[in-house]
């Protein structure tokens, strides 16, 4: 999605687009189409083949700007605010401080019919079409749990035995690259007190939300620093009860304040990940220097425990699970130092990193750190669950020893891990992400469904899941990773939430990825993202949304991310899967299957069987799968970590060493699945030590398109590091606004030819961006994920005149203007005519236009008024390529007997700098048709 790319977030539509959002045509016969756009409700013109549509509500064309408003604040969280056409994303909007506004500039993108523009956060739609149509989709019903799943014999959630204290430091705000405004570094600390010896430290990083809200009222924002009147909100302390709870056990914990990015990241070509990391490590810095020198460090420091540096968890919710994943690849592979605020020594080592409702818009998860990432069932922010990437995105990456979890937790929402972002619990204004319809309420997520856990119950099932993180990565009990590793344990101090695991990495080897050259029996290898429906894991018309299959940058059909499906009518069809080399198995204990059924169905099982190469074939077991309660609105089609045991291929004589396919038999009458892989499991944690892959960052290079002639430019991209790998590149075709994928072998200190032809010319056009996004595949890090070369508009904009054609007429008639340019231009030229009150005489009415026209423009004759009493604008465009338009005003005859009337009409001629001063005024006067 064209979330991860460019270095702003104003990303631009093509000059496609203003053609397809021109209003209305004004004129017949005229040398160019003319179009009007009113202030709000246009009809737009349409593009070829759907003339006459109408702007969706809420929609408008302003400024130059495609915009989208919003009755209630939107969009302040984790996902990207994106404006879609149909499945196209057009680009990130920028936002007001209120974030009720979305402007998105014109010029770049071809769109479709506009009847198909969305507005689009995570999975959910924000539009009003998209609520209506979410509203109307069928409820299915949910399947009752099985019994809960047995109890860990260690629960990590339970109090600790050591006394704790808290406190807060504030030091002076810094300066991160690309940010106007500074950074604070402010944190709140809670630690234990008569623990022995340096403790392991927890560092816990927000997400994003407003950063500023006025006392006594319920309105938000999101500047930085926020305005007289106003206060900050204290997301960093949304933490506390989980800094307690880990504090009892005997761990520092710290939780740092990032108002400051949240304000600005979504001009960031990455969306703050970067910056969010250049914190986290300067927070780290700082507390080495007060190790080193305990005298030096704030008071809430020194009142704890010393710190042990060598031992850090970093916990980072939303962004900010992107942003501690950035700062545990930064502290093993430097990031170029032009794009980092931190470029002093690492003197800590990130043991692992728990990530809470996370985004990953590069989609290049830290291969080789240890991970556990929540996924919240009832996520209304980030819902796509795009954080399943940090485990489908490590394999094959790196070693493969870090253990990469996943914990499903059913009926949480994304806001109320954080009590500052939680009705009842902030102190700032706080709301459920989670959209519902009170008419059509929502059966696993809505307040009041048996599935949906309230806010405590959601806070402490996370705080226990925090905890069995820390004690699995920084004290290396591995009595707790039966929560974490798809083991089907239950921690009872989670309370009543159903909590799901699986993983990849750790005591793990891979038996079949469906990436790999795959043979498949009745059934078939699939694409995870892709538009053909034939070849897609999921229709577009199915229900709900899998996290496993979130889509990459401005990639409609990806390569290399595969999985298995398979569909039956009837028991007993084995669906085999051989792959292209055989594998092995030895040393293994038991085959650990990941597999996803259709959510809310019951009772699928599976027999179990493998075929060594020799023929020898063994029936391993058989295993059950459930779907998770899903609907409409949630991202539930996740796999359960399945396991059979080896036992019965050791006893056959099966050589486990050399096995050739896998076969999978219904048992059920009918049904569905999806295999995401298989692997030889065994039980333990094995000792992981963060390699340092080369690391691969894309550069954004700014050019200007120049004269004449053709130049050739190169993306820069940067190396660094040691050794070799492969990446995925994924090159955006502005013509087809679509991405050529390819592979790609990188060389730490070599180059990676990425370049794109710029041709020169004398005629203005609007800036446009060649963007590039990378994706480890094997043996890399990706630390800048998104770039290109963007070529700079050096013509000056044509010279805007508008002359009468028919200024004076009879009623019945149009009044003309003609609108030229001195030369053509690349683009649409866009000339707004704001309808003005007349200075004498009786002005235009609503009733003497002709009605059509006045709908165009957003307006009812009814009640009768002056035609500029709501202020409408005519937007004029001026085709691509042409020198001239015309705008008509048809009026209409009636039987009065009126004196002359006129209507006053104000030109506002564009400036590149935004600026948009006045032309000429207007002045059109129709005569009553009796008096000629």
């Amino acid at each position: 999605m064209t979330q991860r790319r460019g270095d702003t977030i104003v990303r631009q539509v093509s000059r496609a687009l203003t053609a397809a959002l021109a209003v209305v045509a004004l004129a017949a016969g005229a040398p160019g189409l003319a179009h009007a756009q009113p202030a709000a409700e246009p009809i737009p013109g349409a593009p070829p083949g759907a003339s006459g549509e109408r702007l969706p509500e809420g929609w408008r064309v302003e400024g130059g700007e495609l915009v989208w408003s919003s009755p209630e604040p939107v969009g302040m969280g984790g996902a990207l605010v994106e404006f879609r056409s149909g499945e196209r994303t057009l680009g990130v909007p920028e936002a007001s401080d209120d974030h009720r506004t979305f402007r998105l500039a014109l010029g770049g993108v071809k769109v479709g019919p506009v009847s198909g523009l969305q507005v689009v956060a995570g999975s959910r739609r924000l539009d009003a079409a998209g609520a209506d149509q979410a509203s109307g989709q069928r409820r299915s019903p949910v399947a009752a749990a099985r019994d809960p799943l047995p109890a860990n014999r260690v629960d990590p959630g339970v109090a600790g035995k050591y006394r704790t204290t808290s406190g807060e430091y504030a030091l002076k705000s810094v300066r991160l690259p690309g940010y106007a405004e500074p950074v604070e570094m402010r944190a709140t600390v809670v630690g234990p007190t008569d623990a022995p010896g340096k403790r392991p430290l927890a560092l816990f990083l927000h997400g994003r939300h407003a950063t500023c809200y006025k006392p006594g009222g319920n309105s938000v924002g999101m500047q930085w620093p926020c305005k007289p009147g106003q206060k900050a909100v204290p997301s960093y302390r949304g933490h506390l009860h989980d800094q307690k709870r880990l504090a009892s056990q005997g761990y520092v914990t710290v939780s740092i304040s990032a108002n400051g990015v949240n304000a600005q990241d979504n001009r960031a070509a990455d969306f703050g990940a970067q910056a969010r990391s250049s914190l986290v490590r300067r927070h780290l810095a700082r507390w080495a220097e007060w190790g080193a020198n305990p005298a030096k460090a704030p008071k809430a420091v020194r009142a704890t425990e010393p710190a042990d540096l060598s031992k850090v968890l970093l916990v980072g919710h939303s962004r900010g699970g992107e942003g501690v994943n950035r700062a545990a690849l930064d502290s093993v592979s430097p990031p170029p130092p032009a794009e980092d605020g931190y470029r002093g020594p690492v003197d800590w080592r990130i043991r692992g990193t728990v990530l809470i409702g996370p985004t990953i818009f590069g989609q290049n998860p830290t291969p080789d750190v240890p991970s556990m990432t929540i996924l919240p069932g009832c996520d209304g922010d980030v819902s796509d669950l795009q954080g399943q990437i940090y485990l489908d995105g490590t394999r094959g990456v790196g070693r493969g020893t870090a253990l990469q979890s996943a914990v499903y937790m059913v009926g949480a929402n994304h806001n109320f891990f954080n009590t500052e972002w939680t009705p009842g619990q902030a102190e700032a204004p706080a709301s459920d992400d989670f959209w519902d319809d009170e008419d059509n309420p929502d059966p696993v997520c809505s307040t009041g469904a048996k599935t949906r856990l309230s806010a405590k119950q959601q806070q402490t099932a996370g705080t226990t899941y925090i905890a069995a993180a820390a004690r699995l990565f920084l004290a290396g009990d591995d009595r707790v990773r039966p929560l974490l590793d798809g083991s089907g344990r239950r921690a009872p101090s989670a309370g009543p939430a159903r909590v799901l695991t699986h993983a990849v990495g750790g005591n793990r080897t891979p038996a079949i990825l469906p990436d790999a050259p795959l043979s498949v029996t009745n059934g078939r290898v699939c694409r995870q993202v892709t538009t053909s429906a034939t070849r897609a894991c999921m229709k577009d018309s199915d229900p709900g949304q899998s996290p496993h299959f979130a889509s990459w940058a401005v990639v409609e059909s990806e390569p290399g991310r595969n999985a298995v499906t398979a569909r039956w009518t009837k028991p007993g069809t084995p669906v085999r899967l051989t792959p292209e080399r055989a594998f092995s198995l030895a040393g293994s204990d038991a085959l650990a299957l990941r597999v996803t059924v259709p959510p809310n169905t019951r009772g699928t099982r599976l027999d179990v069987a493998l075929t060594d190469t020799s023929g020898k074939r063994v029936r391993l077991g058989q295993v059950t799968v459930d779907g998770l309660p899903g609907s409409g609105s949630t991202a539930a089609h996740w796999a359960r970590e399945v396991r059979v045991p080896l036992k019965a291929a050791v006893g056959a004589g099966v050589d486990l060493k050399r096995m050739k396919s896998l076969e999978l038999t219904p048992r059920s009458g009918s049904g569905k699945l999806w295999l995401m892989d298989a692997w030889g499991w065994r039980p333990g944690t094995p000792a992981v030590r963060p390699v340092a892959l080369p690391r691969v960052d894309i550069g954004q290079l700014t050019v200007k398109e120049g004269d004449s002639g053709t130049r050739t430019y190169r993306v820069p991209v940067k190396v660094t590091g040691k050794g070799a790998g492969v990446i995925k590149l994924a090159v955006l075709d502005l013509q087809t606004y679509k991405s050529r994928v390819r592979t790609v072998t990188v060389k730490a200190g070599g180059s990676v030819d990425v370049s794109t032809t710029v041709k020169g010319n004398s005629r203005y056009d609007v800036d446009l961006s060649h963007e590039v996004a990378a994706k480890a595949v094997r043996g890399t890090a990706v630390g800048g994920a998104s770039g290109g070369v963007r070529v700079k508009n050096d013509d000056p904009m044509p010279t805007v005149t508008v002359t009468p054609v028919a200024d004076s007429v009879t009623e019945g008639r149009k009044l003309t203007w003609k609108v030229g340019l001195s030369e053509p231009a690349d683009t649409d030229i866009q000339t707004p005519f704001a309808l003005m009150p007349v200075s004498e005489g009786t002005e235009l009415s609503t009733k003497d236009v002709d009605e059509e026209w006045l709908s165009d423009i957003g307006e009812l004759p009814d009640p009768e008024r002056p035609l500029s009493t709501d202020g409408p604008y005519l937007w004029v465009y001026v085709p691509e390529g042409k020198t001239s338009t015309e705008v008509s005003v048809p009026t209409v005859t009636d039987a009065l007997t009126e004196p002359e009337e006129s209507l006053r009409m104000q030109v506002k001629i564009y400036k590149e700098e935004g600026e948009w001063p006045n032309g000429p005024l207007l002045t059109g006067k129709v005569t009553d048709a009796r008096q000629r």
